[in-house]
């Protein structure tokens, strides 16, 4: 059995801390900025957000692969983290750069940098999320690094998201081009930091060896029943996520308002779209604290069930809150408890792709850690796609009006209001209840992955 060491696991944090700080921004601000600071239309910026994940489709697996047949005396996934660093925080920044050009070239720059950005991601990503499969060989070690990722993670978001507003009004202003690109230096110059220290503090434990082709790998992935169903609920997972979290900025300008304050003990403090996901994502790290006792009681398999089920009751509860100051604070409330269960999902979800990773060894006797868990960020930007061009595309639909078109006293129609609400309730509740659709095939269960382990044990080699 591999022994680990704490800092090992903060380490392995750091890295999920960089990615995950520039998803959230992504995720939740870029539908935002695209219609309402870049000047896309909302049609243009959904194909854009969608269009482009027909590449990750491609490019997902692919550096999987490179990544499993990558050997070098750092081992076959760490490496990436010190080489790919530099580009992605240089590709982040060019995503919010606003060029003065005319319509066609900027939806021409925005589609090259997005493409560059995604394909980046993949390129380090991949690598970071297999290198659990090679650093313990037990299952529940194995979560225990999942929620130090998780907890690093939504700590990082936490900052980012608290923090992006004041800093765009730092550097010119919430509604300026300049603000959205000098915040996103900031942000860019601390991922490149985090990603060398999660570089540093870690190492490879397992050494793992493929007997089969690339074709081979295809094809036994592709007949991986448990890899089916972890992919749909990863999906529906994120897909949870993103359209909540790419709403919340319309949705606090348009229906909370700007100047909305909440008093607590006497003191007033603003209410908007970052206080609202910075705490958010605070309650994330609560869930991931929670993730690792709940599971080793109940089983991942029906924790996730049972989290799914909350997010479901909680969903629609969001709904029928008034907007009123008592109704604001029920809001928050809400968002704290619906985020400590996302919390509880996440590094659940890449545990579960660390055991998809064991059961494909021994089944198939391929070592494809690299290629599964680039499915996990295939699912993961799949997720985020579908959900922010959802988000757009509703909202056009539904007769909403952009910034970029009516630049003074905008007024939405009921109609966008009513697809508002619907977007941070009902639509993600029936997100979450297909999730729950979705696992209850999943068949690894405890017991299973207990014997799965058993039989690898011969098969692996340990590195001091």
């Amino acid at each position: 059995m591999v022994k680990t060491k704490l800092i090992e696991k903060i380490g392995y944090g750091f890295g999920d801390m960089s990615s995950s700080t520039f998803w959230k921004i992504f995720s939740y601000y870029l539908p935002f900025f695209y219609s309402n600071i870049f000047g896309l239309s909302l049609i243009d910026a959904g194909v854009l957000v969608l269009v482009t994940r027909i590449w990750d489709a491609v490019s997902d697996p692919m550096m999987g692969i490179i990544a499993d047949r990558t050997n070098t005396r750092w081992g076959k996934y760490r490496p990436f983290l010190l080489w790919v660093a530099p580009l992605f925080s240089i590709c982040g920044i060019l995503l919010f750069t606003t060029p003065d050009w005319n319509y066609g070239a900027k939806l021409i720059w925005a589609y090259v940098t997005y493409i560059m950005m995604m394909t980046v991601y993949t390129g380090i990503n991949v690598p970071y999320g297999a290198m659990l499969g090679v650093m313990t060989d037990d299952s529940n070690e194995k979560t225990v690094f999942s929620s130090f990722r998780m907890f690093f993670a939504y700590g990082g978001s936490f900052l980012a998201l608290f923090l992006w507003e004041p800093l765009t009004n730092m550097f010119g202003g919430y509604n300026t081009e300049e603000g959205w690109f000098w915040g996103m230096v900031v942000i860019a110059s601390a991922c490149f930091v985090m990603f060398i220290l999660c570089f540093l503090l870690t190492r490879e434990h397992l050494k793992t060896f493929s007997t089969v082709s690339v074709g081979d790998d295809f094809r036994s992935l592709l007949t991986n029943k448990p890899w089916w169903l972890l992919i749909g609920a990863a999906l529906c997972s994120n897909l949870f996520n993103t359209v909540r979290g790419a709403t919340v900025a319309y949705f606090f300008q348009d229906i909370i308002g700007p100047d909305v304050n909440l008093v607590f003990f006497g003191l007033g403090f603003l209410f908007y779209a970052g206080l609202f996901l910075g705490i958010g994502e605070v309650s994330n790290m609560v869930g991931v604290a929670l993730c690792v006792p709940i599971a080793n009681v109940l089983g991942k398999k029906s924790t996730f069930i049972f989290v799914n089920a909350a997010l479901v009751v909680l969903s629609v509860a969001f709904f029928f809150v008034p907007c009123t100051p008592g109704g604001f604070w029920t809001m928050l409330i809400l968002q704290i408890i619906i985020s400590v269960f996302t919390g509880i999902m996440s590094p659940l979800i890449w545990s579960m792709y660390a055991d998809v990773s064991d059961y494909a060894e021994l089944k198939f006797k391929t070592a494809s850690t690299g290629l599964i868990f680039s499915s996990a960020s295939m699912a993961q930007k799949f997720g985020g796609a579908i959900g922010g061009a959802a988000v757009l595309w509703l909202l056009s639909g539904f007769g909403y009006v952009t910034e970029a078109t009516e630049m003074q006293n905008v007024v939405q129609p009921e109609s966008a209001l009513l697809a508002l609400r619907w977007l941070m309730s009902f639509i993600p509740a029936a997100v979450a209840l297909l999730a729950i659709i979705v696992v209850w095939f999943y068949p690894l269960t405890t017991e299973r992955i207990q014997e799965i382990n058993g039989k690898l044990k011969n098969l692996r080699s340990i590195i001091d």
